[in-house]
């Protein structure tokens, strides 16, 4: 790790000849597909990279530190991923189909009921809490990409949120919108 640090590029060779294998067989137990499992090996060792330098031998083993390190690339990608919706979602087919001011769309009716209901209810919620949901519920964005997109503090942006979706659930009244949040 220190020949990494100094920007010894044998030395990152070495490091993943001894350790790439463990690391995908890690990722692969954790991630769905071949593919997800290389890339996400790909950005642990570049982290180990970055990190080189607070590599102590004297606080840790080699292989203690790689798998410290490739456990939490790999915690942070399931959660990024567990909080962007699936597109393939009846909730997020409903969110899309939701009619903006202005715009004539050709949605069946049932749909169309539950998107005016829902629309109806993000449109009485203040600005940023409206935002702030339609930003990372229905265009699938981090809270921290929203943080950066507002030019807003993260934890003004997560309480937002957070008050809004309290809003929401509580402004949940009528029948349609029980109906379609209950599916």
């Amino acid at each position: 790790m220190q020949r990494i640090a100094a920007g010894d590029e044998k030395a990152v060779a070495e490091l993943y000849d001894r350790f790439g294998g463990l690391v995908f067989r890690v990722a692969r137990q954790l991630l769905p597909t071949n593919q997800e499992a290389e890339d996400a090996v790909q950005e642990i060792f570049v982290r180990l990279w970055q990190t080189a330098e607070r590599f102590d031998p004297q606080r840790a083993k080699l292989v203690t530190w790689v798998m410290l390190i490739a456990r939490r690339h790999l915690i942070d990608q399931l959660r990024r991923k567990s909080v962007r919706p699936k597109s393939s979602s009846l909730e997020q087919d409903a969110l899309q189909a939701i009619p903006h001011q202005g715009k004539e769309t050709s949605i069946p009716g049932h749909q169309h009921e539950q998107a005016t209901a829902i629309q109806r209810c993000l449109s009485d919620l203040p600005e940023l809490q409206r935002i702030v949901i339609e930003r990372s519920y229905l265009q699938g964005f981090t809270l921290r990409e929203v943080s950066r997109q507002l030019d807003a503090p993260l934890g003004t942006v997560k309480s937002a949120l957070s008050r809004g979706l309290h809003k929401l659930r509580e402004r949940a009244t009528t029948s349609d919108f029980q109906e379609w949040a209950a599916s």
